[in-house]
């Protein structure tokens, strides 16, 4: 067992990292995987979970809105960005199941912009490939194309 001591001068160390940028749970042990002994690792993560200093879910709904106000993503995009981080499948997949008309909406908003941008230099039929590579779904791109 560890001493208390080691228990705050880690967990220190964990919430540093975490405060200086929202992280995952995945994120964290990856991290710090190597330099802190494991049941102590996992009593930390419990304890910041605990505390409220590491929620996914809270990490998706604030990613997910940094993404609508920021990027032209396709819903698939997202999922795959929000997958990298090391999230649970099934959290993401709620997520979107949950927001879908918000989700349908903005990827529809995504492919208007991609469109207005690309209409100068490439025909519509590549456009829609070109969104179609990108995981936007046909009834959001032909929306949007109706739309402009």
């Amino acid at each position: 067992m560890y001493n208390p001591e080691e228990f705050d001068k880690q967990k220190t160390k964990v919430l540093k990292y975490i405060l200086y940028k929202k992280r995952t749970e995945n994120e964290i042990r990856t991290k710090f995987i190597t330099s802190i002994e494991e049941n102590l690792l996992e009593d930390i993560i419990e304890y910041l979970k605990e505390a409220k200093y590491i929620d996914d879910k809270e990490y998706i709904r604030k990613t997910v809105n940094e993404f609508e106000a920021l990027k032209n993503l396709s819903i698939k995009e997202i999922k795959y960005k929000l997958l990298t981080k090391g999230l649970n499948k099934n959290d993401i997949e709620d997520y979107i199941y949950e927001n879908k008309e918000v989700l349908e909406e903005y990827e529809t908003k995504s492919a208007s912009n991609i469109i207005y941008k690309k209409s100068n230099s490439l025909e519509e039929q590549e456009i829609k490939q070109y969104l179609l590579k990108k995981g936007y779904k046909i009834e959001n791109i032909n929306k949007a194309m109706q739309e402009i």
